[in-house]
């Protein structure tokens, strides 16, 4: 039951848990019935209709409340879980409004059906050790290395179909395990009647897609996870939601959810609907969303997908598309103000819990604290770094002496957010190629540049994410509608980038130097990013206390050999990863093991080794002693 402090924060917008009073609830003391709530303030007549009353909208009306909320209530006794049922609205204009799936239902219909089903949430987890020690898991300070992956399209059945949540977990974990990976990043499974729209058209905000399974399911796939010591993070969407007739657009016969000038409330890209986020009652709802997920499925974080789109009125709109703020500008001062609650909000009820934001421009603060005038993320997708680094890899290693800049431009600014390095979906989709395509050369050298790649990506400041496919170097560009190309994961150079990912990941773990400092300055520092010549960076990786790393890559298929770059300290010097090893496809050109500083001071450091440098390949030392 709504309480007169509920409706309040309801109508301030600041409601975190409307989930526990909108929506459909079954009594667990009673032996059937249910209790409906929906808000439709402009309604002038809600029913609901659904399995149990042959979807009669005059059987179960819903009566408004007498405080002016605009929500709408009724026990209606012959309701039972797994009734289907919608909402038949009638706006004040005597207009019947489609009918309507519930924006707080906990389950829906298998599309293309769109109707919510009556469900509860009863499920005995078993990741207590993990929630006690999520904390330490999911710091700024911790190896944080994220495996995305899409849930209708890892891996399917001998058949074709879905693998669904449970036999997803029961294959993934051990495969996360194998590849090393700390956190999965699931693409959106909030229901979304769309398929080819990977979730990013949401109608559900409460429920997960029940194309893969019950709300059970999806729990038993968290749980799986977290006993495994591998964390979850959702990507979740209140940028937009799409005008499907069941779903939030015009609930009740009016612009409810959206604005009405399409102007704000229609994205031009996406040909959806832009939430109103300066009306409290939606903001309210998107809130609770966040917080449901981690409340009810333990998810470890959300990845809050378009953040740009939130930020700026003119987002993907031409001079005189859109409406300025009252200041006469371009920042979307609601939007702005609903992104600091957000993040307050989570950070307040789960601080052992993440937000990441996929947030494209150079909008600034956007993970520094609220009161420091921030967004309050906990990190920033790096999407920067990555179209640079992209954009250098694609050029034919006898061109990149003229691209340096493009290679080393992130470190300018890698400390002004708490980056993540991402090579997302994004960038395998829409004629894009995969990652293996895009590099030159033959089939060899392909390789060989993405093994560099990644060298140079674990080695560099910020947490990392990886799309699935991509730790094996899978041909094809990715394709929702069916699954990776598994054959040949393991065979050849794609089984051999896949033990180069997995021994990254390990290192990555094991190594402080790779994650302790990822947000801090002290933690890298140059050795040489100017000898554009040879194509040939190198760096220091260094953490609290202990053995730094050097990290050095040669980005041309020459060998150079004795190589000098200087290093801080005197002693043996160990390769501890080199991509041009055989065991991963590499021609296995390398240093014995490691090298013998000597006394020749070079680089500013006073100490200097004199090196092999593989081919189009990455190499880590680590430093002697204080292990």
């Amino acid at each position: 039951m709504l309480s007169d402090h509920d409706i309040y924060l309801f109508r301030e917008g600041t409601h975190a848990r409307l989930y526990e009073h909108l929506g459909c609830h079954v009594d667990p003391g009673r032996e059937g019935g249910a209790r409906f709530a929906v808000w439709a303030p402009n309604a002038s007549e809600v029913s609901v209709i659904g399995d149990w009353n042959g979807w009669n909208a005059g059987a179960d009306r819903l009566q408004p409340r007498a405080d002016g909320s605009g929500i709408w209530e009724a026990d209606v006794n012959s309701a039972r879980v797994g009734h289907a049922y919608k909402y038949r609205i009638v706006s004040r204009d005597g207009a019947t409004v489609p009918d309507k799936a519930d924006p707080f239902a906990f389950l829906s219909e298998t599309p293309p059906l769109t109707a919510s089903r009556i469900h509860r949430l009863d499920y005995e987890w078993g990741d207590d050790d993990w929630m006690q020690a999520r904390r330490q898991r999911n710091a700024l300070d911790a190896p944080i290395a994220i495996y995305e992956l899409h849930v209708g399209s890892w891996r399917r059945t001998e058949d074709g179909g879905f693998l669904g949540y449970r036999a997803l977990a029961d294959a993934l974990v051990p495969y996360l395990h194998e590849t090393g990976f700390t956190h999965v990043e699931l693409m959106p499974v909030t229901e979304h009647p769309f398929y080819g729209s990977w979730g990013y058209q949401t109608t559900g905000y409460f429920a997960p897609s029940s194309r893969y399974g019950s709300p059970q399911d999806f729990m038993y796939l968290v749980d799986r996870l977290h006993r495994a010591g591998i964390g979850v993070i959702l990507d979740w969407v209140p940028s937009h939601f799409p005008d499907d007739p069941h779903g939030l657009g015009r609930f009740d016969g009016s612009f409810l959810y959206e604005h009405a000038d399409p102007r704000q409330g229609f994205h031009p890209e996406w040909h959806s609907s832009i939430f109103n986020y300066g009306r409290h009652e939606v903001a309210a709802f998107l809130l609770s969303s966040a917080l449901f997920w981690l409340d009810r499925y333990h998810v470890d974080g959300l990845r809050v997908d378009a953040v740009a789109s939130m930020l700026y009125l003119d987002y993907a709109r031409k001079p005189g598309e859109w409406i300025p703020n009252r200041h006469g500008g371009h920042e979307n001062l609601e939007a702005v103000a609903f992104l600091r609650m957000l993040n307050e909000s989570v950070y307040r009820e789960y601080p052992d819990a993440m937000t990441i934001a996929e947030e494209s421009t150079a909008w600034p603060m956007v993970s520094r604290p609220t009161w420091l005038g921030g967004l309050g993320f906990g990190m920033k997708w790096n999407m920067g770094w990555m179209h640079d680094t992209l954009a250098y890899l694609r050029e034919e290693p006898v061109h990149r002496s003229h691209h340096q800049g493009r290679l080393t431009f992130s470190l300018w600014y890698a400390f002004t957010e708490n980056f993540v390095l991402a090579l997302s979906h994004d960038e395998v989709v829409h004629g894009k190629g995969s990652l293996l395509g895009k590099m030159p050369g033959d089939d060899w050298q392909k390789f060989a540049n993405l093994r560099a790649l990644y060298g140079y990506m674990w080695g560099h400041p910020g947490k990392k994410l990886l799309f699935m496919g991509c730790e094996f170097g899978q041909r094809a560009e990715w394709a929702h509608e069916g699954e990776l190309d598994w054959p040949v994961s393991s065979e050849g150079a794609h089984g051999g980038l896949r033990r180069w990912v997995a021994d990254l990941n390990r290192a990555y773990r094991q190594e402080p130097a790779l994650h302790q400092q990822d947000f801090v300055e002290s933690g890298f520092e140059w050795v040489d990013c100017s000898d554009a010549q040879h194509s040939v960076i190198a760096f220091l990786r260094k953490p609290r206390d202990g053995p730094a790393l050097l990290v050095a890559c040669n980005f041309t298929p020459v060998p150079r050999s004795n190589y000098a770059l200087g290093v801080p300290c005197a002693g043996h010097w160990t390769e501890i990863l080199n991509s041009d090893a055989k065991l991963y496809g590499g021609a296995g050109w390398g240093n014995f093991g490691g090298v013998d500083a000597v006394p020749i001071p070079m680089h500013g450091q006073p100490q200097s080794l004199t090196l092999t440098l593989p081919p189009l390949a990455t190499v880590i030392f680590k430093e002697p002693g204080n292990d």
